[in-house]
């Protein structure tokens, strides 16, 4: 009914761990001064535009306070 499987030999993994290649890869390129600058200003201009949605939103969240509940005048039967 239940077949016993096969055990599957795993020896290539542990290979696979001792194995060191003897290509390098290529030295990552230093960025520019030009490049760092514009990651900056990318960095700031996001940061400013979350920062400026926020005390632009913040009025429109806020609840009036001290002037009660209002009520519309097709509320009141007017």
């Amino acid at each position: 009914m239940f077949r016993r499987r096969e055990p599957v030999p795993f020896a290539f993994l542990a290979e696979a761990d001792r194995f060191r290649s003897n290509v390098t890869p290529p030295p990552r390129q230093r960025l520019s001064v030009s490049q760092i600058a514009g990651r900056w200003l990318l960095g700031l201009t996001l940061v400013a535009g979350l920062v400026g949605s926020l005390v632009l939103g913040m009025p429109a969240l806020s609840t009036p306070s001290g002037s009660g509940t209002q009520q519309s005048q097709a509320s009141q039967g007017r």
